[in-house]
């Protein structure tokens, strides 16, 4: 493990690829494990729902109104990732993953309206965290 200290904090870095960086007291954080491991910013309203950027998603399609299906360029090690959705638009105001439509490979969301109704969106943001394979 190497050790670095700077200002008074250490940074550790193994050779797994995990840093961990202690702080006020003793208190440790992984880095690693708290980093975005997907995200997506995409236009629901073009066709095929265009991704402007992502991290980590190899493909993004469009399956119908308010859902979209990204694909991981890197798969998860499981499906019991955490999630946020969001969604910007004359009408939409929160996002979900589709239920029963997620795995280690693809995860799909929902953008809804104030009236729950399933909506396009011109932004449609989702952020993953949890394990790579």
């Amino acid at each position: 493990m190497s050790v670095l200290e700077l200002n008074g904090r250490v940074f550790d870095a193994s050779t797994t690829g995990t840093l961990t960086l202690t702080g006020e007291g003793n208190a440790t954080t992984n880095v690693t494990q708290g980093l975005a491991k997907a995200w997506v910013n995409l236009d629901g309203t073009s066709s095929g729902a265009a991704a402007r950027d992502s991290f980590n998603v190899a493909s993004t399609t469009d399956t119908g109104t308010g859902n979209y299906k990204q694909t991981f360029t890197n798969n998860m090690s499981n499906d019991d990732y955490a999630h946020n959705v969001s969604g910007r638009g004359s009408t939409v105001c929160f996002g979900g993953l589709q239920d029963g439509n997620y795995s280690t490979s693809t995860m799909g969301i929902y953008l809804f309206n104030v009236s729950a109704a399933l909506v396009d969106a011109a932004y449609a943001i989702a952020t993953l965290h949890g394990d790579l394979a």
